[in-house]
């Protein structure tokens, strides 16, 4: 009995549960998470830098389960860079597939947003920018060398933009991030904070 069928004989796999990594599954485990609607993060980084596997993704996804994004640790994914995670996502299953046309960019920013809310169950409040959901925005400046011309939005967000871009963000209607500057809190405090902790750790 492998895992995913282990956890399903307890009557653990429905909705509520998000998988972490499913690297090994096989395709009747597949068609097992896909009946029980569990919802998979998916770490490629994390998984490229401990040569862990590669998740079927692909496979996964042709079953109807929704796969989202996850950086895991700062230990095995130094920068938890989720815009990195997207672009190494695509482009290493197109690769492993042999086919440039599998996780387009427009999936993957569905997988990074609206497929990440819904499978946390917060897919009525949070995911997507509609009337009546919670003010969760991220902007991205757009007028930059790198991202000069833009052809195709969801294109240019997958494989060009960074982290770095990022001008705006927004918890619940409330601006933490203007201008690329953190604003809700003292950046240098925090900071030091984080070195003492970086001292504690190491000794």
């Amino acid at each position: 009995m492998t895992p995913v069928e282990y956890l399903d004989s307890l009557g653990f796999l429905d909705e509520k549960v998000l998988a972490a990594h499913c690297i090994w599954v096989e395709d009747d485990e597949i068609d097992l998470l896909a009946k029980r609607k569990v919802g998979v993060s998916h770490c490629m980084e994390s998984n490229l830098k401990l040569a862990s596997g590669f998740a079927p993704v692909v496979t996964m996804l042709m079953a109807g389960i929704k796969v989202t994004f996850g950086t895991d640790g700062a230990a095995s994914n130094n920068d938890l860079n989720i815009l990195s995670e997207m672009s190494t996502t695509a482009k290493v299953h197109k690769a492993l597939s042999n086919n440039p046309t599998v996780l387009d960019a427009k999936t993957v920013l569905l997988m990074a947003t609206k497929w990440s809310a819904e499978v946390l169950g917060l897919g009525d409040k949070i995911g997507s920018i509609e009337k009546g959901k919670i003010a969760d925005i991220v902007t991205i400046n757009l007028k930059k060398p790198h991202l000069t011309p833009m052809y195709d939005v969801y294109s240019h967000i997958v494989y060009a933009a960074m982290a770095s871009d990022v001008d705006t963000v927004m918890v619940n209607g409330k601006v933490v991030v203007n201008n690329s500057k953190f604003c809700n809190g003292d950046e240098e405090k925090i900071l030091a904070k984080a070195k003492e902790w970086e001292g504690k750790i190491n000794s």
